[in-house]
């Protein structure tokens, strides 16, 4: 935390530091002008302060939705500084050594990219974690049982339920779309909420009228588990999670732990496979898929798992399974002309990807953690069709 703060700090002041000795203290000698221009950082400084420090343990968990805010507000201010910054020492760079070009454009320049930024970041903000996108793909398999072809499957991901309190009509607008495709199946790929089974409280009934033929089917994220929650005791942390694990059945969701289903559709089956998280270090490693594949040897399979680095670390080397459905990168939150923050982390970020005629599907996911924000990375309802 200290290391965070420390950054924090480096990041605020820089850009303000160098903005006012370079344009504030040589555009007015008006004492009082000249202070009011740091009241924001210093404001932003206490209540991060604030928050982080003086509202007791646990602060990360129990004011996530403030420090979110406040987070957001802190890179409005810090991002287009910080550009405006660094297109200002450019242009003082090529100054210094072309002495004939101006440094003018340079500033105007950063001025216009700044203000982008920030306009974009607000729209991130308020708009883009609501602009739910349906996403349509195929995955073709000669080995798809005839009865399946055409077979609908809705994917939905790390909804992060905690992030959406206040805002129930956002997902009811979520439901109503997901049902709206018309899917034979309904799959939910893992990180429910972000850290305590409480914050499902109210949205419940919600999320219970998601429906299809063949059911809503589920899986664990490594939020799901509550995890970086402090908790008082392991006996609460268990019971945080066997709550979870009921409620999702009061929703009528199939919870699959390690464990398969099997669909049948039109006189042909195959099988729904659900294992509980497995990703890399730090993330939690509960999976057994040998466990969970048992009795359906022979059959097409589906698996479900919530995060993709499985898919190269186990799924392709030790099975045969065709395809696989995944989330947990949220593409980063951010994708900017078709790349992201996630591709430094995740070889599979977004999308459909093949290897051979097997297949991963990356959903970049509903909600958010952190912070309330998604810019090009749309929170993502995926319609996935079975083609023979």
């Amino acid at each position: 935390m200290h290391r965070i703060t420390l950054l924090l700090i480096l990041f605020l002041l820089i850009p303000d530091v160098y903005i006012y000795f370079v344009y504030i203290v040589r555009k007015t000698k008006n004492t009082l002008l000249r202070c009011s221009y740091w009241l924001p950082t210093l404001l932003l400084a206490a209540g991060y302060i604030y928050l982080m420090y003086l509202t007791g343990d646990n602060a990360m968990s129990n004011h996530t939705q403030g420090i979110g805010r406040l987070a957001i507000v802190l890179i409005l201010f810090i991002f287009p500084k910080t550009i405006f910054m660094l297109c200002s020492l450019i242009g003082v760079l090529i100054h210094f050594i072309i002495r004939r070009c101006p440094r003018s454009p340079f500033t105007v320049i950063g001025l216009v990219l700044g203000i982008v930024s920030f306009f974009n970041i607000l729209y991130g903000t308020i708009a883009g974690i609501t602009r739910f996108e349906i996403k349509e793909t195929e995955f073709y398999s000669n080995d798809l049982p005839k009865g399946f072809d055409g077979y609908r499957i809705v994917q939905i991901s790390d909804i992060h339920i905690g992030s959406w309190h206040g805002k129930p009509e956002a997902i009811k607008r979520l439901v109503n779309m997901v049902n709206e495709q018309k899917p034979d199946l309904i799959v939910f790929t893992g990180d429910l909420v972000n850290q305590q089974s409480h914050e499902l409280d109210g949205f419940q009934d919600i999320l219970s009228q998601l429906h299809a033929p063949d059911g809503v089917y589920s899986i664990l994220g490594n939020h799901d588990y509550g995890s970086y929650y402090h908790w008082k005791s392991k006996k609460a942390e268990i019971a945080n999670l066997d709550n979870l694990i009921q409620q999702q059945k009061a929703m009528g969701w199939k919870l699959l732990n390690n464990e398969h289903d099997i669909l049948y559709h039109n006189n042909d089956s195959i099988a729904l496979i659900g294992v509980e998280n497995d990703g890399e270090p730090p993330f939690s490693q509960f999976a057994d898929l040998r466990r969970a594949i048992q009795g359906t040897e022979g059959m097409f399979q589906i698996l479900l798992s919530h995060n993709p680095t499985h898919w190269r670390r186990e799924v392709l080397p030790d099975t045969n399974i065709p395809l696989m459905l995944a989330g947990h990168t949220h593409a980063m939150q951010g994708i900017l002309f078709g790349h992201s923050l996630a591709e430094l982390i995740y070889p599979e970020w977004r999308g459909m990807y093949n290897e051979g005629n097997r297949a991963l599907y990356v959903n970049i996911g509903i909600g958010y953690v952190g912070l309330p924000f998604r810019f090009g990375a749309w929170p993502e309802i995926t319609v996935l069709t079975l083609r023979k």
